[in-house]
């Protein structure tokens, strides 16, 4: 049977997952720090609505992929004790995600932020 436990102590037990995030995984560390950093230069650039929209849907992107790659990485470290092949490939893959989210994202936020910095300079 199915337990339902409330829905204030759902939020709990999220809040506490991005803690740990934010507490053990370096490089989801890294990642809030650039989303943050691109939301302060956004504003700054006053990117219109929907660009800051794709933005944050970019950043979100990348924020929950690496959060999954952290769930990956802990569930075939507490299912795998020795060195497996499959287990690598499991790691590797999850991390992999994490760059093609990168990348994407990279390229999204710069052709967004590149025209506003430009008039910027010029």
């Amino acid at each position: 049977m199915i337990e339902h436990r409330p829905l204030g102590k759902s939020f709990l037990y999220a809040f506490e997952g991005v803690y740990y995030a934010l507490k053990h995984n370096q490089n989801f560390r890294i990642h809030f720090l650039i989303a943050i950093l691109v939301v302060l230069v956004s504003i700054f650039l006053k990117v219109n609505l929907l660009e800051m929209a794709i933005l944050g849907v970019m950043i979100l992107l990348v924020i929950s992929a690496e959060m999954i790659n952290a769930s990956i990485e802990q569930m075939v470290d507490l299912i795998v004790t020795e060195h497996r092949k499959e287990a690598k490939i499991a790691k590797d893959v999850a991390a992999g995600m994490v760059l093609v989210t990168s990348i994407g994202s990279v390229i999204v936020g710069l052709l967004i932020l590149v025209p506003y910095l430009t008039r910027l300079l010029i």
